[in-house]
């Protein structure tokens, strides 16, 4: 009589996929013939677990058997599908990489036939180049194409990057036979360990270079310097990066170049502060004009504008203009600038101008009522 499949692995009915996987993976090394020479209990223990996850883990088969049971599945169990049965422990490993890592216990117990993880291509990618990009207000407000010379490590031109002064200068490694790396087997109360590490005499390529370029010194690459061109999108700001793809150090003996990364540096304005996308200025207007209101024209990112301020207004008052601040970087729209008014007040008046004033200070108009204060303004939306 066939033994329940969920019974062998020892999960429920309801397991899902995980515990299913798990519970197999325990089986699995416990009982797979690498570890158990010679033990026939354990072998047969191996293949059943093997038949009950070929069928379990895949949704269709399971659906099957729960359905119909073994007849459901008949001549399906450890055929192939989600659960394939493994033919050694380096299979069991390579396949539950997520629990265990790759690599990290390929060919632990003596595992037979371990799979080699092939030499290394020649070539190294090029480390990658920062460097730093100062921009303006004004600048960032805008997309903007800069151009820039970078002194980096670029291809060499007497063996087009290769390294060797001739075609034939790369030969197989007599310390790894070309396979670019070395094994170093121990053995514990566990068993046997194998350490698998990339061969030193070749770096894990495989090869020897036996006759360097003499120009590069069988490095592929020399030092020189290039003109770039880097467009920057409007909205950036300090600490923002653009990355300029194959354009930073050259790779070694034929390997790709790196990356410049563009690093953004947001440089102090004179008259613009900025918060977050919004920017902020100060605009100081003569008595009159804050007093009888008027027209006056504002700085702005690009160039400038012209705004209505009321009658009366008061030192302080925030006035918005909208759409007039930094371009969002991610999305569409931008910030708004906001105005920030000052009163002139002159240092000096002349005798006519004196007595005028005197005049105007006996209306009870120029002298400041307790509820009203400059200090605590409103902001308003004007719209240039």
């Amino acid at each position: 009589m066939n033994k329940d499949y969920y019974e062998i692995l020892g999960v429920e009915r309801s397991a899902d996929a995980a515990t299913i996987k798990s519970a197999y993976r325990k089986l699995a090394l416990t009982y797979h013939p690498d570890k158990n020479p010679d033990n026939p209990e354990a072998e047969e223990r191996f293949k059943e677990a093997s038949a009950a996850y070929a069928v379990l883990s895949d949704p269709q088969k399971r659906a099957r058997y729960d359905q119909f049971g073994h007849a459901g599945v008949h001549g399906q169990g450890g055929q192939q599908g989600g659960g394939q049965p493994f033919n050694d422990l380096n299979d069991i490993f390579s396949a539950f990489g997520d629990i265990f890592g790759n690599g990290v216990f390929g060919d632990v117990f003596g595992g037979g036939g371990g799979r080699s993880r092939g030499r290394r291509q020649r070539g190294e990618r090029g480390t990658d180049l920062r460097v730093r990009m100062p921009l303006t207000l004004e600048e960032i407000a805008t997309e903007v194409t800069k151009t820039i010379t970078v002194k980096h490590q670029i291809t060499c031109t007497t063996c087009s990057g290769s390294g060797a002064s001739k075609p034939d200068a790369f030969l197989t490694c007599t310390a790894c036979q070309g396979s670019g790396e070395v094994r170093q087997v121990s053995r514990s109360v566990f068993g046997q360990f194998v350490q698998v590490g990339p061969c030193a005499n070749c770096s894990g390529t495989g090869e020897v270079l036996t006759s360097p370029c003499t120009e590069c010194s069988g490095e592929g690459r020399v030092r020189g310097e290039s003109t770039i061109k880097v467009t920057i999108p409007a909205g950036v700001s300090t600490g923002n990066y653009v990355s300029v793809s194959g354009q930073g150090h050259a790779g070694r003996r034929g390997g790709s170049a790196g990356d410049v990364i563009v690093v953004i540096d947001e440089l102090e304005h004179e008259v613009f502060t900025r918060e977050d996308d919004d920017v902020f200025i100060d605009l100081t207007v003569d008595f009159p004009t804050a007093a009888l209101g008027g027209t006056v024209t504002v700085r702005t990112l690009e160039g400038s504008s012209e705004i209505k301020i009321e009658a009366g207004t008061q030192p302080g008052t925030m006035l918005r203009m909208k759409g007039k601040g930094i371009p969002h970087l991610q999305s569409r729209g931008r910030g708004d600038q906001l105005v920030r008014f000052n009163v002139y007040v002159p240092s000096t008046l002349t005798s006519a101008e004196k007595a005028t004033m005197k005049e105007l200070a006996g209306s009870k108009n120029f002298h400041p009522k307790e509820k009203a204060s400059g200090f605590f303004s409103k902001v308003k939306e004007v719209f240039s």
